[in-house]
């Protein structure tokens, strides 16, 4: 038998088949999408519970970023922007290249304040309506499909309950 090859109930697999077989089994476990940058969240609404990969952007330089730059986000994803305190809070859509919905987001995970549809490439400010703790951002057109308002919750490691 060649030694680049084993057997395993009597089928040869390349051993590069085999690492590859496990490496993608890896990459696509909860725990590594974790890792990756991806932390789960779950929005109820009047509808029912809706779940979200989101990326969280936890300092200065990842919520400066934001989703700037991009041209497309999968569905079911967002952006996640923790705080250290609970304020008003402004965005802008400069150099946002997709409409996004912006949610804001009490300490508690309640939902405060939802802007819909925020225009791509805008440099027109998104108030918070009041203090949050946290802005999710999600695609544009998505709060209205799930139905999303204010009073909803938003279930994430970062609230607290």
């Amino acid at each position: 038998m060649p030694d680049s090859s084993f057997v395993t109930v009597g089928l040869r697999f390349p051993r590069l088949a085999f690492v590859l077989c496990l490496l993608i089994s890896t990459l696509t476990s909860p725990a590594a999408r974790a890792q990756a940058g991806l932390e789960r969240l779950e929005i109820t609404t009047a509808s029912g519970p809706h779940a979200f990969q989101v990326e969280i952007a936890n300092n200065g330089a990842s919520r400066e970023k934001g989703l700037m730059f991009r041209r497309f986000m999968p569905a079911e994803r967002g952006m996640l922007f923790e705080f250290e305190r609970s304020e008003p809070v402004a965005f802008w859509m400069k150099n946002t290249y997709i409409p996004l919905d912006m949610v804001f987001i009490a300490r508690d995970g309640t939902v405060t304040h939802v802007a819909a549809n925020a225009e791509p490439l805008s440099e027109a400010i998104v108030p918070s309506g009041g203090p949050c703790i946290a802005v999710l951002e999600l695609n544009g057109g998505e709060a209205a499909k799930i139905g999303l308002r204010e009073g909803d919750k938003v279930r994430a490691a970062f609230f607290k309950p």
